[in-house]
């Protein structure tokens, strides 16, 4: 019988407590205006070559929160179909121009969208419940978007220099490995745990 090395244990402990954190369910919790999810560390240790699309799409993922307050107390819908069109096209258009799979873009970058409103929902529902905890002031959704545009811009190129790795048998493994990380990093909530799971659903192609 063969035996397991310390080194393939310790893969298979790892990689399985990030298959449960990934898919881990709960009630929203309480998450700060600003904050929440914070900027990726620019000097942590990558675990793996697919580290960075998940920084970029936690760093995506953030601005979701500064949606949420630009949006509450107001008539702007959380589903913006318009926008989201306008989104994809613009991922599309990009990864054609890098050489990638557009289709397979905008199926990425659909998770990403839902992903985001999945945050917004979450943070609807708990300033309802607690409407003390909502925001009191509301920031500029068009220079918040900008900041969504140069996010996205970045993890479409992400995309593209990762395709091979995205493609390979272990690519589902390395990317809960990078995903465990990043909440470690990013100390991420419960909702905004949720939500990076959503988001990396199509990311890995085989």
């Amino acid at each position: 019988m063969r035996t397991t090395t310390p080194l393939r244990r310790a893969l298979i402990t790892v990689t399985a407590t990030a298959a449960v954190v990934l898919t881990a369910t709960g009630s929203a919790v309480a998450v700060p205006v600003s904050g929440t999810a914070a900027a990726p560390h620019a000097t942590a240790r990558s675990l793996s070559a697919l580290h960075p699309v998940v920084e970029l799409a936690a760093e995506r993922l953030a601005t979701a929160d500064l949606v949420a307050a630009a949006k509450w107390g107001t008539d702007s819908p959380i589903d913006d179909p318009a926008r989201e069109q306008q989104v994809l096209d613009n991922v599309a258009a990009q990864a054609q121009q890098l050489g990638v799979d557009p289709d397979e873009i905008r199926v990425i970058f659909r998770d990403q969208i839902e992903a985001n409103k999945t945050v917004q929902r979450g943070l609807f529902l708990r300033w309802t419940d607690h409407p003390d905890e909502a925001p009191t002031t509301k920031p500029d959704l068009s220079v918040v978007r900008q900041e969504i545009n140069r996010v996205t811009s970045a993890l479409v190129e992400a995309l593209a220099t990762t395709a091979d790795d995205r493609g390979a048998v272990t690519c589902r493994p390395e990317l809960l490995l990078a995903a465990l990380q990043v909440r470690h990093e990013d100390h991420l909530d419960a909702l905004h745990t949720r939500a990076l799971a959503r988001a990396l659903r199509s990311v890995c192609g085989s």
